[in-house]
């Protein structure tokens, strides 16, 4: 295995020994060579059944995190309310100094949530709206995320204005102007993503930013599929609110997310759940859910582990490299609809992929039963495809399958 021992540490304190956990490897340096990638392959355990290249939704643990996590859930089972009680807050600290550190933020800026939309919806139900305030987000922006403006509409008034974002923008410029267009004095927050989850296309998120603060608009990013995957730090894209998951690209197991508030803007906001025990300028108040499974917190040393041993810039090159290995095969295949931008700095691991003809539902299906390739069918938003995305466990060969299954169905 690519880091095969796994040094448990004593019963208590649970993250006192995280960083160790792991054996020290040595590594190729070369994002392409096969047997560096065929190392970290084997630190998974994957289905024989089909190839699964749905990795967006949930990306697995791999087995050194997952053990390590299976240890730590035993010794949460073991020492139950003498660790809640003793060492659970200790240790949360500890993560989200790691956390701050990794994704470029400072401690007092970052809580550990759930997932992305806890982290998001904290912000959009927390703020102090009244009727008439104006929120600009896109109809390709998450479901549950606009759920949630749509419930603060009929709670205080607001008005939710939605643009829609070109599928193969010509330029930063357009999508800057696409969202100022949409602007007006009675905008208090504008919602972006950093990486659209159905198409996979990374939007210009500083300059966005930029524009919105100089019309006094804050700015609320959603990087679910941007944390982990893209080599960036938080405090660098200049925006207010920024939230994630962590099961999806560090590996961590599901249930773990972050939410970072700038520190100016922490005392504005309204904690999802009553919380009187923090001042108002602590972003601890917005962290208040109840008794929780501490270890998959304490999980998430081990996914950082996993990640820092690979390396951020590594792993973005390499997931870049799978999503253009078989994008560039079947781009011009008459029949082939691309939902990605063709400029490849505007996407990463995830593309997205119709055929003329057959619908999404149907393209998902027949990958499955007929090829099996696990994928997911997006129809909405003028995104008519399936998703494709793969990991890094991902090889050449299983997307050579996917080619030809495409190449097949367009009768190419």
């Amino acid at each position: 295995m690519f880091l095969k021992t796994i040094a448990f540490s004593a019963i208590a304190p649970f993250a006192s020994k995280a960083n160790s956990i792991f054996e020290k490897s040595i590594f190729l340096p070369n994002t392409s060579t096969d047997d560096f990638w065929e190392q970290i392959r084997n630190d998974y355990k994957l289905k024989p059944e089909y190839i699964n290249l749905e990795n967006g939704y949930y990306s697995m643990a791999s087995q050194p995190v997952l053990k390590a996590y299976l240890n730590d859930i035993e010794k949460q089972n073991l020492e139950a309310s003498y660790y809640l009680r003793t060492e659970q807050f200790n240790d949360r600290d500890k993560i989200r100094k790691r956390l701050a550190d990794l994704f470029g933020c400072k401690l007092e800026e970052l809580i550990i949530t759930r997932n992305t939309t806890e982290s998001l919806d904290t912000i959009i139900s927390g703020l102090n709206w009244k009727a008439g305030d104006e929120a600009v987000m896109a109809e390709q922006d998450y479901g549950s995320m606009l759920d949630m403006f749509k419930q603060q509409a009929r709670r205080f008034g607001i008005i939710n204005k939605i643009v829609s974002v070109p599928n193969n923008p010509t330029s930063d410029e357009e999508l800057v102007q696409l969202y100022e267009n949409a602007i007006t004095p009675k905008t208090k927050l504008l919602m972006i993503c950093h990486m659209i989850n159905i198409t996979g296309q990374i939007l210009p998120v500083k300059k966005i930013c930029e524009m919105a603060h100089s019309k006094g608009v804050e700015v609320l990013v959603d990087g679910a599929h941007a944390i982990a995957q893209l080599d960036f730090k938080i405090d660098e894209l200049g925006c207010d609110y920024y939230g994630s998951s962590l099961h999806k690209w560090l590996g961590a197991p599901l249930g773990a997310g972050i939410l970072y508030v700038k520190k100016e803007k922490i005392t504005s906001v309204w904690p999802l759940f009553g919380e009187l025990n923090f001042n108002v300028d602590d972003i601890l108040k917005l962290n208040h859910t109840g008794t929780i499974p501490v270890a998959t917190n304490i999980a998430i040393h081990h996914a950082i582990d996993y990640h820092e041993k690979i390396g951020i810039q590594r792993k973005q090159d390499r997931l870049r490299f799978l999503q253009n290995y078989w994008v560039n095969q079947v781009k011009d295949i008459p029949g082939v609809i691309l939902n990605t931008p063709d400029d490849e700095s505007r996407s990463c691991a995830i593309a997205n992929v119709g055929l003329k003809g057959i619908a999404p539902s149907v393209l998902a299906k027949t990958l499955l039963e007929q090829f099996k390739i696990w994928t997911v069918a997006i129809d909405y938003a003028n995104v008519h495809g399936v998703r494709i995305t793969p990991h890094l466990y991902t090889n050449t060969f299983e997307l050579d399958k996917l080619v030809a299954a495409l190449k097949k169905l367009a009768g190419a």
